[in-house]
This record gives C-alpha cells, sequence and structure tokens, in this order.
C-alpha cells in the first residue's frame, strides 16, 4: 500500500486561464478564459485536438509554465498567476510522453530516488514500497535492470509507480502511451486503473484518443481548437473497477459517441475557418 503522508489533497480549480506567447511578435494565443475545477481523487482527461493547448495548460499546472490571465489554486492555495514565481513540486508529478527514468540508474534506484532524496521515507522502506508497486503492475522481477533493458509499455509503468512513490497530490500525466502500440496501450492503461484503484489521486491526463479518454476518466474536458477553451465537460457515469469489457457497453458508447460529436463539430469549425484563410 502506498504510505499517505499528506492528506488525500488535490483540488485543483481553473480559473479564467490563459496564455498568450510572444505577445509583442506574432500573438499566439495558446489558451483563453479556461474554467474548470476538479475534485480532490478525481481522473480528470483533457482532450482536444493538438495544438489546443492542452500541453500549455498542464505545463502551468506543473509549475513549469506562467499564465498570461487568471490563476490556478490547488487545494484553495493560488498555485500560479501572471507574475507569479514558477514553483514545480513533489505535489505534482509529471509523466511524460518522452520518457524521464535515467538510463544509467536501475529501475529500483529510479523509483525509489525522489522520496529518498527528499527525506520523506528510508530507504529500505521506499524499496519495500516500490517492489510491492511494481509487481502490481506486472513489473515484478525487474528492479535490477536499467531503462534501456525495458519494453515501451514498461517503462511507462515505472514512471507511474516513481511518479506515485512521491505520493503526489496530484499525477500529471501528458499523453503519456501516445508512442506505444494498441494491445501494449491497453494493458498499461488497465494497470493505471488498477493503481488509480487502489490510491486514488486527483489525475490530470492530456489525450487526443477519445476512447482512452472515456476509458479512464470520471470526467472529460473537451477543448477546441487555438486557442483552446473548455467546449464541454462530459462527467463519465460508468463505474469502477473498470476493464475492457466495458468498451463495447451501451453507456461507454454513448458517452464516447457524445465526446465525439462534439470534437467532430469543432474540428469542421476549425478546418473551415483555415479554408476562410486561405481563400
Amino acid at each position: 500500500m502506498m504510505a499517505h503522508s499528506s492528506a488525500q489533497g488535490g483540488a485543483l480549480s481553473i480559473r479564467h486561464a490563459g496564455k498568450v506567447y510572444n505577445p509583442d511578435g506574432e500573438n499566439t494565443v495558446a489558451l483563453e478564459d479556461v474554467s474548470f475545477e476538479t475534485k480532490a481523487g478525481e481522473f480528470c482527461v483533457v482532450v482536444g485536438p493538438s495544438g489546443c493547448g492542452k500541453t500549455t495548460l498542464l505545463n502551468t499546472i506543473a509549475g513549469f509554465d506562467q499564465l498570461t490571465s487568471g490563476e490556478i489554486y490547488l487545494d484553495g492555495e493560488l498555485l500560479t498567476s501572471p507574475g507569479k514565481s514558477l514553483h514545480p513540486g513533489a505535489d505534482r508529478m509529471v509523466v511524460f510522453q518522452q520518457g524521464a527514468l535515467f538510463p544509467w540508474k536501475t529501475v529500483l534506484w529510479n523509483v525509489t530516488c525522489g522520496p529518498i532524496q527528499q527525506g520523506k521515507i528510508d530507504r529500505s522502506g521506499a524499496e519495500k514500497q516500490a517492489r510491492e508497486l511494481l509487481s502490481r503492475v506486472g513489473l515484478k522481477g525487474i528492479e535490477d535492470q536499467y531503462p534501456g533493458n525495458l519494453s515501451g509499455g514498461m517503462k511507462r509503468r515505472a514512471e507511474i509507480v516513481r511518479a506515485l512513490m512521491n505520493d503526489p497530490r496530484v499525477l500529471l500525466l501528458d499523453e503519456p502511451f501516445r508512442a506505444l502500440d494498441a494491445l501494449t496501450k491497453s494493458v498499461v492503461q488497465e494497470y493505471l486503473l488498477e493503481l488509480y484503484d487502489l490510491t486514488p489521486k486527483t489525475i490530470f491526463f492530456i489525450t487526443h484518443d477519445v476512447e482512452e479518454a472515456v476509458f479512464l476518466a470520471d470526467k472529460i474536458v473537451v477543448m477546441t481548437t487555438r486557442p483552446g477553451k473548455v467546449l464541454k465537460i462530459v462527467n463519465v457515469d460508468i463505474e469502477r473497477p473498470r476493464n475492457y469489457r466495458i468498451l463495447t457497453s451501451e453507456r461507454f458508447l454513448k458517452v464516447e459517441n457524445e465526446v465525439r460529436a462534439a470534437i467532430h463539430d469543432e474540428a469542421r469549425k476549425a478546418f473551415e475557418a483555415g479554408e476562410r484563410e486561405l481563400a
């Protein structure tokens, strides 16, 4: 089981968030007046076309990027606003698309180094917890391997365990399964849900894959094309635990169609706007 050193938190409040890149030059508006709430322990998936500002939004929550307008709060505390100094922290762990394991260190070292270095837990406690979580996601016996020996799906699972070992309030995942083939992706998604059921952290997950969004989420935030605004919020009323059998259920298909219809209308508008620009 995870050590719950921090009280269960992780409520995110995004209020009128805006982001403009290069305001003095070409003035690219990435986000415009984005507002929504994510409850503590909720699995929130942001879905939308490429370039809609999803990653920008994740980066502002992580503390890597500055907002131009609006605020983001975590458990009622101001996390970011224009001019506020950037403050990444172990309370918000990010799992990136391209991975972040140190190739010259073992898997066990990679997943335990964070909490050990921060003095949250001693080495033997961290290693025991890490072995338990790794075996939960089908990685028993690979602790002494190096990341270069692992497949893409195994690396993703190790990275998620690494992030969870820091006991964050929010787990931020930026299209983490995008590069995986369909079969591997489905396996890794099920393992992620297993970990989520074990320790319901707030998860903020970005994807452009609608089926993935519906399978994982409690709530889906559908974004428009750039400038990214909230087009629609869809609550996914499908009970947990979930497995792949739900993909053919009537309820699943109904939610999936609702999200696809919203995105389709948006994509058509974007296409027509592009056509007008070319005309």
